[in-house]
């Protein structure tokens, strides 16, 4: 190991200690966020500079700061399938007499594909005021390799039907989707601890000596989940300045040059995208500049991490105890707005692709029976996206191939997809939240936390 690892390590060691310090002063999660996204953010940035992106030395040091950054998204992931399974079973145990989850589940979809409809056409009209275009992609050594890969996915996309992604939710072997052995595992997950629930409600009517012992096992496991997920929510700012350092550290100042335009309009399109949940919250009586405070630490995460999946803890914990959403509708819109509606990655992302691409083969993206026809098939398959992988890249080859349109676009954008799914991702998450938000809102069920029971 090289003096200049040692240095850089040492300085990285420095910031992990201030955020220790920072902790210990018992400053809010969102303050502790901040200071480790801006402390990670400097740290990569003064490595892209003094050192340079893709020199051994970066890498080297990278290797190390991933064990903390990595190690922070494992330790979430590891949780998600117990939390989502255990919080569902408890939902349903606990489910009073005028909830229904049936209600609840079609609200919270609905939600989710009406914002996704919307964030389509804002995308259609992003790239057209932009005058985005595919012509003059070049296509390198990278982008070549990407196509070959899209093409052979593209192909397991053009067979997937309708009726075979339904029955992709059916979880018939839930152990295996406890590993999330299938891009399907959440839902599976979800309806297996439904299933779960009702039949645990079944067995305390018939059985009531069952009762007490079932909802006091159910609220148990589900005390020691909720406290492993602040356990591991407590390391979220060391976490996020771990993350931070990697993608400011290997961002290419070139490519971003190259595709800026695109780059501007994407993030353009999702900054509107985030002011439609704030009108939509408002709707429904949530402040808007409360809602955002409350849910920014999780974006954070979201935004570094690039993982909607990973991100259904922090999710879930913010719905409950920062906006009052009950555990059932947080849960269950958490998990859904990680595989269905995803307003980033299957309602712009896709949308914009289409629109730069529709010229090239004589269409008019402009043409009114196109932009419904786009947004129609995108809300459509933003459904099915968990079905086939998930992610914007599955969303364009379902959505470009549907409209007609070649898929090779998606392949020329690969320099810059990391630098754009970090904000898309974040977007699918504030999306998740909002419906879960708005669903909440909507049933007239509000959750107090305990910490406020108390207190009262």
């Amino acid at each position: 190991m090289s003096l200049a690892v040692i240095a850089a390590l040492a300085i990285f060691v420095g910031i992990l200690a201030v955020l220790f310090y920072q902790q210990k002063q018992s400053h809010t999660l969102s303050r502790l966020v901040l200071i480790g996204l801006v402390l990670g953010s400097l740290f990569g940035l003064g490595l892209q500079l003094i050192v340079g992106e893709g020199q051994p030395v970066t890498a080297q040091v990278l290797s190390w700061v991933a064990i903390v950054g990595n190690g922070y998204v494992g330790l979430l992931k590891m949780v998600v399938m117990p939390l989502v399974l255990v919080s569902m079973i408890s939902a349903v145990v606990r489910l009073d007499k005028n909830g229904s989850l049936g209600k609840i589940s079609t609200l919270t979809i609905a939600v989710l594909l009406f914002t996704t409809a919307i964030a389509a056409l804002i995308g259609i009209l992003m790239a057209q005021a932009f005058g985005l275009t595919a012509e003059g992609l070049t296509e390198g050594a990278r982008e070549m390799a990407r196509l070959d890969t899209l093409a052979t996915k593209a192909t397991t996309v053009a067979g997937l039907t309708i009726p075979q992604m339904l029955l992709s939710f059916i979880p018939t072997n839930p152990f295996a989707d406890l590993t999330g052995a299938r891009s399907t595992s959440i839902i599976a997950i979800v309806i297996f601890g439904v299933l779960v629930g009702v039949a645990s409600r079944k067995v305390m009517m018939e059985k009531e000596d069952l009762e007490a012992p079932i909802r006091t096992f159910v609220e148990a496991i589900q005390s020691i989940v909720m406290r492993l997920v602040k356990m591991i929510m407590a390391l979220t700012p060391y976490g996020i300045a771990a993350l931070m350092a990697k993608v400011v550290a290997t961002s290419s100042a070139t490519d971003i040059l190259k595709l800026l335009g695109f780059i501007v309009a994407s993030y353009l399109a999702i900054a509107v995208m985030f002011l439609v949940h704030a009108l939509l919250v408002s709707f429904v009586g949530v402040s808007p500049k409360a809602y955002f405070q409350k849910i920014w630490p999780v974006l954070t995460f979201a935004f570094s991490s690039r993982s909607s999946a990973a991100t259904i803890p922090l999710n879930v914990e913010a719905q409950i105890n920062k906006l009052n959403v009950p555990p059932a509708i947080a849960n269950l819109a958490a998990s859904f707005g990680a595989t269905i509606g995803q307003n980033g990655c299957a309602g712009i992302y896709p949308a914009m692709l289409a629109v730069m691409v529709a010229p090239t083969v004589g269409i008019n993206p402009m043409d009114l029976h196109f932009i419904l026809s786009l947004i129609a098939i995108v809300t459509i398959s933003s459904f099915g996206i968990a079905g086939v992988g998930g992610g914007a890249t599955f969303a364009a080859l379902i959505v470009l191939p549907a409209m007609g349109l070649p898929v090779t676009i998606a392949a020329l954008l690969i320099s810059i997809e990391p630098l754009i799914d970090m904000a898309r991702t974040a977007l699918n998450v504030s999306g998740a939240m909002t419906a879960g938000t708005i669903t909440s809102r909507l049933l007239n069920q509000v959750h107090q936390p305990e910490t406020q029971a108390q207190e009262a």
